[in-house]
């Protein structure tokens, strides 16, 4: 339960993309960074024991904004590309398989790339790369030769005030070659570009969303077996269901109720009445109740059904709080220091919420059985508070008052797991104001010693656990807001 001091990796200034890939051969994974305001890309190498060596940098051109990761001269050896939004550019750095890279090699794109993928486009088993060019509204497409040369870029246009924001990569009509689809902003509307299979395209064909639409998802939401799309609109503040077919057209559906009032800040999804589809779960930032919206077969969604909770509801987790293999939501009321509990029927409804007093602005919320009886409880971090505190659940939908413990500054966020591998939950805090984060191992009774501090960067804004080195014991992985870096504790079990 105990962990290592931290480890903290500088990169570049303003980060803001990163891939990950074994760039030595040595079975142990690597990262990638793009680093926007001084044009560099950073590698770090992995040790393998949830390490690594310090950042080698390449210059990366003006502005490099995307970064992803292929072998793209077919050597066996990984590479890396990166697109720079002020030199028009992507630089392709060809890997020597010993964590090194060759010189840069620069292919020339539209105005202002901002996003890149890659996939084989001409089916010869060779990556080739897609960008988004944001300022002059087009695509461009590299193919990709022998010798991890690209071909001069092949431009398909947006159209005039398109605003580019995305492009992905699938197979959208079946005939097991890559197509593209663009997101675009300015001109509300998504567009499709159906793959010839030697590295060409079809002409764009559009087909119309809610105002500025800015990403898409890709899945299947009524289970014909086709590719389907739902695309956010950031004007609008909507979401649009374009249903697909196996040609590769997409009808827009009517989405009654998926329009939103307030921007949503959380979001997340389960399958709440169990018919095998996912509902989504909306906080939002200035509204006292969290949305839940119900998929139809069509892949459209009904009107969303609003549940009150507390003031600024700010996170929400699921879970089933009464054993009936119902999901149920707890969400933390921001603004009125409660947790409130939302009951989960069988047709996708809830009951009116059930509030439980916490401590002073009550900022996140995580589930887990800490008493070790087959019952969820609910841990919650503060933002005001300088507490954590336990709720441990009945096992029918109530639970007992709340049992505080001092972490000595506010928290943004909270995180579980077994850190001493002695089968009982314990919880790890940021504490945003020291600069630590705390450790707090459970006994098994719903009851935690006191704290274990360990220091990380300025600021730790969130805590995720993972085990990174490989010896089945987990570790702790912090964001530092305020100094370009992520603190990692790796854990002695």
């Amino acid at each position: 339960g105990s962990f290592a001091n931290q480890s903290t990796y500088s990169v570049g200034s303003l980060p803001c993309s990163a891939a990950v890939g074994d760039f030595n051969s040595d079975t142990r994974l690597d990262i990638v960074v793009a680093n926007w305001n001084d044009h560099t890309a950073s590698v770090l190498l992995g040790y393998g024991d949830g390490s690594f060596a310090n950042q080698t940098t390449y210059s990366a051109g003006s502005h490099p904004s995307s970064v992803a990761v292929g072998d793209f001269n077919n050597d066996t050896r990984l590479d890396f590309v990166v697109a720079t939004e002020r030199d028009s550019t992507v630089h392709v750095y060809l890997g020597y398989g010993n964590g090194s890279f060759a010189n840069q090699i620069k292919y020339l794109t539209g105005t202002g790339p901002f996003y890149l993928a890659v996939g084989d486009f001409n089916k010869d088993t060779r990556l080739d790369i897609v960008v988004a060019n944001i300022e002059d509204f087009t695509v461009s497409v590299l193919l990709h030769y022998n010798k991890g040369s690209l071909g001069n870029e092949i431009t398909f246009a947006s159209g005039g005030g398109s605003r580019l924001r995305y492009v992905a990569v699938d197979d959208f009509n079946n005939d097991t070659m890559a197509d593209l689809v663009v997101v675009n902003y300015g001109t509300n509307d998504i567009g499709v570009l159906l793959g010839n299979g030697n590295g060409s395209f079809l002409e764009q064909q559009t087909f119309s969303t809610g105002t500025n639409p800015d990403s898409l998802a890709i899945g299947d939401f009524n289970q014909d077996g086709y590719h389907d799309f739902a695309v956010a609109n950031y004007g609008s503040k909507n979401i649009d269901m374009l249903v697909g077919n196996e040609k590769g057209t997409f009808t827009r559906q009517l989405t009654t109720g998926s329009s939103f009032i307030f921007a949503p800040v959380v979001v997340t999804a389960g399958d709440f009445n169990n018919d095998g589809q996912s509902e989504i779960v909306v906080a939002y930032d200035n509204t006292d109740n969290i949305d839940i919206l119900v998929a139809f077969d069509t892949g459209a969604f009904i009107k969303q059904i609003t549940y009150s909770t507390g003031p600024l509801p700010n996170s929400v987790a699921v879970g089933d709080f009464n054993n009936d293999t119902l999901l149920d939501v707890v969400v933390a009321n921001s603004g009125g220091n409660t947790v409130s509990v939302l009951l989960g029927y069988s047709n996708g409804s809830f009951a009116n919420q059930t509030t439980y007093t916490a401590g002073s602005h009550p900022y996140f919320v995580a589930v887990g059985d800490f008493n070790n009886d087959t019952r969820l409880d609910i841990v919650v971090a503060y933002g005001g508070g300088n507490t954590v505190c336990i709720l441990l659940g009945y096992g029918n939908g109530s639970f007992a008052n709340q049992t505080t413990y001092s972490i000595g500054s506010s928290a943004s966020s909270v995180a579980v797991g077994d850190f001493n591998n002695d089968t009982r939950l314990d919880i790890v805090v940021p504490h945003d104001v020291d600069s630590t984060v705390g450790v707090f191992l459970g006994y098994g009774n719903g009851s935690f010693a006191n704290q274990t501090i360990y220091p990380t960067g300025i600021d730790p804004s969130f805590v995720a656990v993972g085990e990174f080195n490989n010896d089945s014991r987990l570790d702790i992985v912090v964001t530092n807001f305020d100094d370009a870096t992520i603190s990692i504790l790796l854990g002695y079990g």
